[in-house]
């Protein structure tokens, strides 16, 4: 089924649970009257539009529980009557968006979003992690674990194989 149209005029859509897939269409950012959208466990993919930051009026966005990638848009951070966010157990990747309204939000909001960062998880942002340092070039000293080298090895070796021939 492809929803073409919906009306401007509504105010809560719940299309959860409905096994919709695709993407979610740009126009929703239309729907300026809109206060409450639940789309969550469907199986959405693509990205979060960034038109979503259009809903200036919207008050609860749960998105959770689909297949959505990406970044969080920073548009959402804009969204100054948002109270109840959830957009856990996705594909969501990159640095959580900072506002007044987002700044509010719990842990529980991006769970399940291994690539997710920055506050409120406690993993932070940065740098990717750099590989670790080559090890330090071999000379005399580090081959010395035992007092000598490899080179006395070889020729002990060497010369108890043509003594034990012999």
């Amino acid at each position: 089924m492809t929803l073409v149209r919906i009306p401007k005029f509504f105010v809560s859509i719940d299309f959860s649970r409905n096994k919709f897939e695709g993407e979610i269409p740009k126009s929703i950012g239309e729907l300026h009257a809109l206060k409450g959208l639940n789309l969550s466990h469907n199986r959405l993919v693509g990205h979060i539009p960034q038109s979503m930051g259009n809903l200036t009026n919207l008050e609860s966005l749960d998105l959770s529980s689909n297949m959505l990638a990406g970044v969080i848009p920073a548009e959402l951070a804009n969204l100054g009557f948002l109270e109840v966010l959830n957009l856990s157990n996705n594909h969501l990747m990159g640095e959580i968006p900072q506002g007044p309204q987002f700044n509010t939000f719990t842990n529980d909001s991006y769970e399940g979003n291994l690539g997710l960062c920055g506050f409120p998880l406690s993993k932070k942002c940065g740098p990717e992690p750099h590989s670790p340092p080559p090890p330090p070039a071999n000379n005399f000293r580090s081959e010395e674990k035992f007092g000598f080298g490899w080179k006395p090895v070889a020729i002990g070796y060497g010369c108890g194989f043509v003594i034990g021939i012999g």
